[in-house]
């Protein structure tokens, strides 16, 4: 790892943990919740002690002005809930173009064992060369998803830790996935890699849901999370993110982070 790489994870992270939130899904879902307001709510998250604010690049001149000191990542490629497929994710954006954005980082998805494999491996592949040069950290969301995985099936966290893995092999710097539902099978997802695992929220939950399922992780070697709408679609985004921050950099317990950030724990 070259010294701006290096540079660089520290101003998306505090200590080697993350707490990044993507809102990246004005691509894919629209301007939802959260995303309507993005300067307001991106304040918001970064006051509650988010370490790195995620959007595509468009969006680049929103954020900046409302980070608060936390790090900033271009996502890179996209698709959309309306289109055919939205496994099949396309580039819209490079490296070069993420610097000119003011990016500390990149970040790139990439779905592992659906028929969009091969084209988002070589994706990752050649942005990780690029950022290479550029000394620009790369956060791969390397997904299990395809007709053949089953997240029900015994096995799935096999699938995920094969995912985490590939991100590491095409020269990536921290690795987003799944997380499999306890901390004794998401223990083999971090084992699987050298990176840091940092886990995706996916649809939004209760606060007690999403800070236990942030507590498990931690639990099993996770370093942080990668977690988009159960903070930015939060009716009190800078609480829930402080709670999140809690749990990851502070090792709070779930309860304990809820309450201290002013979330009453739910019965």
């Amino acid at each position: 790892m070259n010294t701006g790489t290096r540079a660089r994870l520290d101003r998306i992270g505090t200590d080697d943990r993350y707490v990044v939130v993507p809102m990246d899904h004005g691509i894919t879902l629209g301007a939802t919740q959260g995303l309507k307001e993005l300067e307001s709510t991106v304040d918001a998250i970064t006051r509650g002690g988010a370490d790195a604010v995620l959007t595509q690049r468009g969006v680049a001149d929103r954020v900046h002005p409302n980070l608060n000191g936390a790090g900033y990542i271009a996502h890179l490629n996209g698709s959309t809930v309306i289109g055919p497929d939205e496994n099949d994710k396309r580039m819209t954006g490079t490296v070069e173009d993420a610097v000119r954005a003011g990016a500390d980082a990149v970040s790139l998805h990439i779905n592992v064992g659906s028929v969009y494999e091969r084209e988002q491996i070589e994706d990752l592949g050649q942005i990780t060369s690029e950022a290479e040069r550029y000394g620009l950290p790369v956060l791969a969301m390397t997904y299990a998803r395809g007709p053949d995985i089953d997240p029900e099936a015994d096995d799935y966290n096999q699938a995920v830790g094969h995912a985490a893995r590939l991100g590491e092999e095409l020269g990536a710097d921290v690795v987003k996935t799944s997380y499999t539902g306890d901390a004794a099978s998401f223990q083999h997802v971090v084992e699987s890699t050298s990176l840091p695992v940092v886990i995706a929220g996916g649809s939004k939950g209760s606060d007690e849901e999403t800070l236990s399922m942030v507590r498990g992780a931690m639990d099993a070697g996770a370093s942080g999370v990668s977690m988009g709408r159960s903070i930015f679609q939060h009716e009190e985004p800078e609480k829930i993110a402080r709670a999140v921050a809690s749990v990851v950099h502070d090792d709070a317990a779930a309860d304990v982070a809820l309450r201290d950030a002013g979330l009453a724990v739910e019965a």
